[in-house]
């Protein structure tokens, strides 16, 4: 089951540049390992610039075969995603709209937040309010997936 999430980067002017990311989203793993290896602003405007993600950190292919650790991004099996762009935080959360339950922002004082959010709808699927919680990024992988 994935734990979908959306990484964004804020700019100067507040707007945030994200792409969806699928697989464990969720801080223990995903907030940690942004930490870890996207913590400049250059190296996550290049993990962004490649568009919507499965897994920042996958050990295998499509077709899941074992390979080196590396970013993979659904535009490398024929996908069209690119970045988006949203004028501000409230914009970015109010338009995670893909089933996302965490979304993350490198701020322009080069930190992480995360937050998790869920979404009321109306009876046409329509977003009528977002509920929005500061989450806590680790400071390592839980002791299980460290081993």
């Amino acid at each position: 089951m994935a734990t979908r999430s959306r990484i964004g980067l804020q700019l100067e002017t507040g707007s945030i540049v994200s792409v969806y990311h699928h697989w464990d989203g969720y801080p223990q793993w995903l907030g940690v390992t942004l930490n870890k290896k996207f913590n400049t602003k250059e190296n996550i405007a290049e993990l962004l610039d490649g568009g919507d993600i499965s897994c920042c950190d996958s050990d295998s292919d499509w077709e899941r075969n074992k390979v080196d650790n590396h970013v993979q991004y659904y535009n490398d099996r024929g996908e069209k995603t690119e970045p988006k762009l949203d004028l501000n935080f409230d914009d970015y959360v109010n338009n995670a709209n893909s089933g996302e339950e965490y979304v993350y922002v490198f701020t322009p004082n080069s930190k992480w937040e995360c937050y998790e959010i869920s979404h009321s709808y109306d009876d046409d699927y329509n977003i009528v309010d977002t509920n929005v919680i500061p989450a806590l990024i680790p400071k390592d992988y839980p002791q299980e997936m460290a081993a």
